[in-house]
Parts: C-alpha cells; sequence; structure tokens
C-alpha cells in the first residue's frame, strides 16, 4: 500500500510490529483499515509465544561480523552481532570512528570469513566519515576498493529531524537490496546540541528513544547489526564528590536500554586503544587491548 511505504513501513514485518497507534498516524489510513492491515501482517508474521527450543533455532542464523581485532571480537564472542544495537562511547581520539569505517568494510566480507556478507549504511552526523579511509582497509582485507565504496550508503546528518527521516529512508534501502550493518556515528550529538538544558531534557530523550527504537525496529525486521557511537561528559561537573567512572555517557537510562551490548573505549599506549565490555546479554564483562592502523583496527602492538 503506497501510503504505508510512504510512511515508512517498507515489510509486512514492520506493519505487524508497529502499533495501531503509529498505523493511525498515517494520512489516509482509517480505525477500520488499520485493524484489517493489522490482522492480515499478524497472520504473516508470528508475534506470539514460541518455545525456548525455537528461539535458540532461530539464533543460530545470527552472523557475527569481525571487528578487526582478534582481541576485541573475543570479548565480544566473535564479533558485532546482527539483529542487535552495539553501543561504543569514550572520549574523543579514542578509535570510535575508526573502528566504525573497519566494520563498514567488514561487513561487506563472505560469512565464512568472519564478514556479514551485505552491503553498509553509514549516517554521519560529526563530519568524521572519510573515503579514503576505506580504500586502505579494504586493501588490507585483498577486497576491492571501488566495489566496497559502491557497497556503502552515506548520508550526513544535519539536525535530528534529519536523522529520524533518514531512517525512513534506510528502510527503503534495506527493502531492495541485502545490507549487513547500520552505522551511525554518533547517535547522540545532534541531539546533545539541539536539545540544551534541563528543561528540553524530556523531550530530547522522548526523541532520542524514537530514533533508538526505529533501529532496532530495523534489525528485528531485516536481520542487520546496528553499531551506533556515543559521546560522553565529565562527572561530577557540579562539585559533588563522585565515587563512579569519571565519564559516563549520553543519553542516560534511554540509551542503556535501548542498547544490547555496550562498549566503552579509552585511549591506551601510543596507537593502542582499550575496550571495556560494559553490558552484554550474553558475555561477561571484559577487556581487550587493540590498535588504531593504516589500515584500520588490528590486534595490539607487541
Amino acid at each position: 500500500m503506497k501510503k504505508l511505504k510512504d510512511a515508512g513501513f517498507y515489510s509486512v514485518e514492520s506493519v505487524a510490529y508497529a502499533s495501531r497507534r503509529e498505523l493511525a498516524d498515517v494520512k489516509g489510513v482509517s480505525d477500520a483499515k488499520v485493524s484489517k492491515i493489522k490482522d492480515a501482517a499478524s497472520q504473516l508474521v508470528p508475534s506470539g509465544f514460541a518455545t525456548a527450543h525455537t528461539i535458540l533455532a532461530a539464533r543460530g542464523s545470527l552472523i557475527r561480523i569481525t571487528t578487526g581485532s582478534a582481541a576485541l571480537d573475543g570479548i565480544l564472542g566473535g564479533g558485532l552481532e546482527s539483529g542487535s544495537i552495539t553501543e561504543i562511547y569514550g572520549e574523543f581520539r579514542c578509535g570510535k570512528t575508526q573502528l566504525c569505517h573497519t566494520l563498514a568494510v567488514t561487513s561487506q566480507i563472505p560469512v565464512t570469513h568472519g564478514g556479514g556478507e551485505g552491503k553498509c549504511l553509514y549516517i554521519d552526523t560529526e563530519g568524521t566519515f572519510r573515503p579514503d579511509r576505506l580504500v586502505d582497509i579494504a586493501e588490507r582485507f585483498q577486497m576491492d576498493p571501488e566495489a566496497v565504496l559502491n557497497n556503502i550508503a552515506f548520508a550526513r546528518a544535519h539536525n535530528t529531524e534529519h536523522q529520524q527521516e533518514l531512517l525512513a529512508q534506510a528502510g527503503a534501502l534495506l527493502s531492495e537490496s541485502r545490507f549487513s550493518l547500520i552505522i551511525c556515528d554518533s547517535a547522540t550529538a545532534l541531539f546533545r546540541t539541539e536539545y540544551i538544558g534541563r528543561g528540553e531534557l524530556a523531550s530530547r530523550q522522548n526523541n532520542l528513544g524514537k530514533f533508538l527504537k526505529g533501529l532496532q525496529r530495523l534489525a528485528d525486521e531485516y536481520g542487520v547489526a546496528v553499531l551506533v557511537t556515543n559521546q560522553v561528559v565529565q562527572s561530577g561537573l557540579d562539585g559533588a564528590m563522585s565515587f563512579g567512572p569519571s565519564v559516563k555517557p549520553i543519553g542516560g537510562n534511554i540509551m542503556a536500554h535501548a542498547t544490547t551490548t555496550r562498549l566503552q573505549l579509552k585511549k591506551g599506549r601510543g596507537s593502542d586503544r582499550i575496550a571495556n565490555l560494559i553490558a552484554s546479554p550474553s558475555m561477561p564483562e571484559n577487556q581487550a587491548t587493540f590498535g588504531i592502523r593504516q589500515h584500520g583496527i588490528g590486534d595490539a602492538s607487541d
């Protein structure tokens, strides 16, 4: 139905996962049509209970995309997991964008070699995307640089409204071709600059939550892995004594609950970086050291 596609519902799954309120907000779709659409979608997409054995079998089809570092892959259980959101946060120059660039390439490697065997969709909110870095990384993995660049759909988001609109466009792209990874670097930068002060905190969190929900919906519908980077703020800026971490990620509980896996990156010695696995439903808290190399993310120097 054209009206649903124009509103960003490109698949039966997207309709089945949507609430009646969301469908009712589509211009020209009456309440009666919403009920018929939901009933039809529910018959095609199972949305009820299933046994844990069935879920275990379904998880067997998940893929993990290598980060380029064996040590980092190790604490993640093999790499970035498809169908879920992985968040990496840390101070500037800790390797967040470098990791994004490497994964944009490794997501195209065959599954048998630790890749996702699909295209990458890349949303840049800070102007840090560098295609020349992708060429270096592609050569490391003995891939055709031109083909790698053509398999990355890139967009620069200029404000939070535009950032949200790009998700609707992403749905159209994912419905037409095989993608294995969505990257948003960074998910919070524009929200942080547009919504300033405690008076706008609730509005910021509500809109950030809407964006993250949209990302998770795409992960559920198309089985893609999602990687978001996040900025940090210094703890204890109000003068109060702080016994926790010196920095904390932006987004509070909205970000914490929306992401499946959380990684904190820190600067190490020279070009080495330290990754702390903060949260994961399947892996224990752990730490790994990796390096930023000319050809992307790699293992730490000896």
